[in-house]
């Protein structure tokens, strides 16, 4: 009788493990997204008046005079208007991101890169397309919430401080009542366009920085500080890298979420091109 050592098996997570590891990515990727993005709304709000041009004032409009003017004519409160909206889509558009990517990530590995050992680091190439493909996934999922926040945040209150746009249920109400349900959809073909850039250069940048400063496991319990620190920086120049590349595609998406409005620039732009 020949003697066979026993073949080692693979251990794979239980679903349980599985389960409550994509939860968590979900809870901790949402929580920090509406943290993230309610500190810099009053930053968004003058970014997406300065695209829309729906404000108001007269001549070239700087960051200092859209902010006056929203404070002035909507006051304190006008800095974070459509944030509302924007914390229904940012919890589960983030959590979605941080779930899928993997998920992509690890498909891309197995069946497109045919790479097998996990040790091996993942190519910028494929973070690149796992997120894009999650950008995609919950920009297709949360679009309704953002074309709201465009419609709310893309507008400023008149002298009197009137405004058609005020709050999440009665914009959209508004909008199927005068222009129909699939309203709610229009500009998302340069949303689901600049998805894949926006997210694929986003985690494609983290992952080449990553691969081309390697992380230092030998300094112990003071590396955990470094991880962290890592995170934010690589994260941080990834979210600049995208915004600036996608930006002119960001503006279209504005202009067409307000077509068809009572905004002030209604009907002057009809498609993406």
């Amino acid at each position: 009788m020949v003697y066979e050592e026993p073949k080692e098996e693979k251990i794979r997570s239980p679903p349980s493990y599985q389960f409550n590891d994509v939860l968590r990515r979900i809870v901790c990727g949402g929580a920090a997204g509406m943290i993230a993005k309610t500190v810099t709304a009053p930053l968004e709000r003058i970014k997406m008046l300065a695209q829309t041009g729906d404000h108001g004032l007269a001549g070239r409009s700087s960051v200092v005079s859209l902010y006056r003017g929203i404070i002035r004519q909507e006051g304190v409160a006008g800095l974070w208007a459509g944030n509302g909206s924007n914390l229904l889509r940012i919890f589960p558009a983030k959590g979605i991101i941080f779930s899928t990517n993997d998920l992509y990530e690890r498909l891309l590995r197995n069946h497109v890169w045919k790479i097998n050992d996990s040790a091996l680091k993942s190519p910028g190439s494929l973070s690149f397309m796992a997120g894009g493909m999650a950008g995609l996934t919950a920009s297709a999922c949360t679009y309704p919430l953002d074309f709201v926040r465009g419609r709310v945040s893309g507008t400023m209150a008149n002298a009197v401080g009137t405004k058609h746009y005020t709050g999440i249920w009665e914009t959209m109400v508004l909008t199927v009542r005068d222009e129909g349900v699939f309203t709610l959809y229009r500009g998302v073909t340069p949303t689901l366009i600049g998805a894949i850039p926006y997210e694929g250069i986003k985690f494609g940048t983290v992952g080449l920085l990553d691969k081309l400063i390697p992380a230092d496991d030998s300094l112990g319990e003071s590396s955990k500080s470094s991880k962290i620190l890592r995170k934010v920086l690589f994260g941080g120049v990834g979210g600049v890298m995208a915004c600036i590349i996608t930006y002119p595609n960001d503006t279209v998406r504005r202009l067409l979420q307000l077509q068809g409005s009572r905004s002030s620039i209604a009907g002057e732009r009809t498609g993406y091109w």
